[in-house]
């Protein structure tokens, strides 16, 4: 076992989970089909734009509602945790300006520490084009998120967590996958457990090889959605995929849409139920099914009960809008729902 940094041989870790992602503005508006077809982007992926694409979008859907939030596929997970009274904290880079002190403000306001000093340059914008199907079509503009490097990683607040937390989005870039592999590194050396997001398939087409690394080393806890483990495995059955990934992964989280879930721990496939629900929005979806799951297993329940918490979480998502719990988690709540 690698040795405790910093000459301490026990630290008492205050933080459930330490996130580490693309931090964005995330601005949702509802329309309709007929406007996602006119703007022609690919409906229900994330797509990166130019800032230039990104005011064009804003202009042409100027008057639809919008809501505005701290976003990032690992931000809404470690706002998620807090929803539930957890403690969390986050490494992510928002510039020198409104969208980044709004940005700023809403993560600390929601219990979330954030140490990373912002950078000059524009803050990164997701705008989230939601349908009547309850699809969400990301168009994402990384801004200074970008620029997050090694060096804005500390070990400091690392060696705190019992979980750091990965999104899979960071591996686009070369300074933040730099990021990404320097909190793995970290974790590892401290004794944290990893726990990673694959975050779309889109990324498994180009980085393959190196998830496959991770998850064969250092990745304690895998989150991947049907299509991402069928990418990953080039199998189907659900249970395959799950199975194959286990044996590389010490732990599978395998989310299955309105049909639940499938954990794998300790050589057992423990499945989760489905909540019945009306989905209105799936935005944040698998973001706050993490929220639930990491919660869960960083205090005391067992990894069923975090499943059925965290697939609780994910239907109560999908049935308002945004990426945001309108209500957070009561302690009597999150009782009454544990099997």
């Amino acid at each position: 076992m690698t040795a405790p940094a910093f000459g301490r041989e026990t630290v008492m870790p205050n933080y459930d989970v330490y996130g580490v992602g693309n931090a964005l503005l995330d601005i949702e508006a509802q329309i309709d089909g007929a406007t996602l077809e006119r703007l022609r982007f690919t409906k229900g992926v994330m797509t990166l734009v130019d800032d230039e694409t990104q005011r064009r979008v804003l202009a042409e859907i100027e008057g639809a509602p919008l809501h505005r939030s701290a976003g990032g596929s690992a931000a809404n997970t470690v706002i998620g945790v807090t929803d539930f009274g957890g403690k969390a904290a986050y490494a992510g880079k928002v510039g020198r300006d409104d969208n980044g002190e709004f940005c700023l403000d809403d993560l600390r306001r929601m219990g979330v520490a954030i140490e990373v000093p912002p950078a000059e340059g524009a803050t990164g914008t997701c705008v989230v084009l939601i349908t009547e199907d309850a699809q969400r079509t990301m168009l994402t503009h990384l801004g200074v998120s970008a620029t997050l490097g090694p060096g804005d990683i500390s070990e400091a607040e690392i060696v705190r967590a019992k979980f750091v937390y990965v999104e899979g989005y960071l591996f686009a870039g070369a300074d933040t996958r730099a990021a990404a592999l320097r909190a793995i590194e970290l974790a590892k050396n401290n004794g944290v457990k990893v726990a990673f997001t694959v975050s779309d398939p889109f990324l498994i087409q180009n980085h393959r090889e190196e998830f496959h690394r991770l998850i064969e080393g250092p990745v304690d806890l895998l989150f991947c959605n049907l299509e991402e483990a069928r990418s990953l495995t080039g199998r189907q059955d659900p249970i395959d995929c799950a199975g194959a990934i286990h044996r590389h992964a010490d732990n599978v989280a395998l989310t299955l849409g309105p049909n639940g879930s499938i954990l794998m721990h300790e050589g057992e496939a423990i499945p989760i139920e489905g909540v019945p629900t009306e989905a209105i929005d799936t935005t944040g979806a698998g973001d706050m099914y993490a929220a639930g799951l990491l919660y869960g297993i960083t205090n005391g329940l067992s990894w069923k009960q975090s499943g059925h918490l965290a697939s609780h979480a994910a239907a109560r998502i999908v049935s308002q809008l945004g990426a945001r719990l309108k209500q957070r988690f009561t302690p009597d709540e999150i009782q009454a729902l544990l099997p």
